[in-house]
């Protein structure tokens, strides 16, 4: 589970990523479409992706401090600490949600791959349509009711019904070609492969879910777009074109088909505006590339210190501990769950024969620059009085503590070494 309990962190990175530009690229996508046209506006939705991947990108490893010099002690004999091998219920919580995820995940992405298999099994007798000849292959369907679509991101293909030369008059069918062109010129099959991908990694997620439908509707309009700057004049052509395409099938997985979906009212509406200059799409590019920019760059910035400063329950920290005494190896492994309430792992040893017993409470606090303190209060066995050492180290390093002194025997005696060494590696989270 240690590995899917690591991803908690990421994840919720992941999830408050999307919800803010999601929501700034609602506040701005109606405004960009007025002032820069739609064509410009529709990249918006290129923030949420970006802001998603710059939280998961490794960050330059700071410099850690090192470790205070170890605190060297009068003590006779170290002890063996009691093992300690309880994974706390938060631990569990935390790897049940992240396998409920993966769950989810699998099941969206299995219900996307039925819907795109479902639509291009009715393109298994299509037949390839040679009246016109475009950079993509282009074929006829043996009903009705599919297509005009563009399918698929890889190798997109355009999709015309099997009543194309009847339904449209010629210039009619050239805009229709036109608008499909345009989506495969546009790469938005690797648009929408982008938005499926994000649906299915947030399916728990509403604000996704609404965001899918304004994605593919901004996707028609900027199309649009794209195709009256090249056909000012058909407007109205455009306009009946897509009033006798609105019996389509429903919008691809990966690709473009005219759906019902797609508000044909507010569509006819845009044809209506005025087109965007050729300086204010220049503008326009350069602003959305800008802001794409800006934002990834503050959420990678945000992300920094991340691991160490935001956590999934404040106050939660996991200690790892190992405990080695007279410069052996480690003979003791321990890992805990510091949770307010329960602060501090008491040790107590009484295992070493003709010493008395001696005592440690182990807390873990933050400190400055994303680093975490480890302070540990020793008394007891030879200590004649209580001992505070403390390390600083960065979540996910091990910093290293060692109390008590090596004795030089006399006299032809064996020398004895009374060290207790305590490696603890802090981490933030449970």
């Amino acid at each position: 589970m240690s590995s899917l309990e690591s991803w908690f962190p990421s994840l919720w990175l992941a999830i408050l990523a999307s919800t803010l530009s999601l929501l700034l690229v609602f506040l701005m996508r109606r405004p960009m479409r007025r002032w820069l046209g739609a064509e410009t506006a529709f990249f918006l939705w290129a923030l949420p992706p970006v802001a998603i991947v710059m939280t998961q990108l490794p960050h330059p490893a700071g410099i850690a401090l090192p470790p205070l010099p170890p605190l060297i002690v009068s003590v006779t004999q170290a002890s063996a600490i009691p093992a300690a091998h309880g994974v706390s219920s938060t631990l569990h919580a935390n790897s049940l949600l992240v396998l409920t995820w993966l769950i989810g995940v699998a099941i969206c992405a299995a219900t996307a791959v039925v819907r795109q298999r479902r639509y291009e099994r009715h393109l298994h007798t299509a037949a390839r349509w040679t009246a016109i000849d475009l950079a993509w292959p282009v074929w006829q369907a043996p009903d009705t009711r599919t297509g005009p679509a563009m399918v698929g991101a890889w190798r997109p293909r355009i999709v015309l019904p099997g009543d194309f030369e009847q339904r449209y008059d010629a210039t009619e069918q050239a805009l229709i070609l036109a608008h499909e062109a345009s989506h495969a010129r546009r790469r938005d099959g690797w648009w929408c492969l982008v938005a499926q991908a994000m649906a299915c990694l947030f399916w728990f997620h509403p604000l996704v879910w609404w965001a899918l439908p304004a994605f593919r509707h901004d996707q028609e309009l900027a199309c649009d777009a794209a195709v009256m700057r090249k056909h000012a004049g058909q407007r109205r052509r455009y306009a009946l074109a897509m009033l006798k395409t609105q019996g389509a099938l429903d919008a691809l997985p990966v690709g473009c088909a005219w759906s019902p979906r797609h508000p044909v009212m507010e569509r006819i509406a845009m044809l209506k505006r005025s087109q965007v200059g050729r300086v204010r799409r220049w503008v326009g590019k350069v602003t959305m590339a800008s802001l794409v920019c800006v934002l990834g760059g503050v959420v990678y910035a945000s992300a920094v210190d991340a691991p160490q400063s935001a956590s999934p329950a404040a106050g939660h920290f996991t200690l790892k501990l190992e405990v080695a005494t007279r410069g052996q190896p480690a003979h003791l492994h321990s890992t805990t769950c510091l949770a307010p309430g329960r602060e501090h792992y008491e040790l107590t040893d009484t295992s070493m024969k003709g010493l008395p017993p001696w005592h440690a409470l182990v807390g873990v606090s933050p400190a400055e620059k994303g680093q975490l303190m480890v302070n540990v209060e020793l008394s007891g066995g030879t200590l004649d009085k209580t001992v505070y050492p403390k390390i600083l180290v960065l979540a996910g390093q091990q910093g290293t503590i060692q109390v008590g002194e090596k004795i030089q025997g006399l006299a032809g005696k064996p020398d004895q070494d009374h060290t207790i060494t305590i490696k603890a590696t802090p981490s933030i989270g449970c």
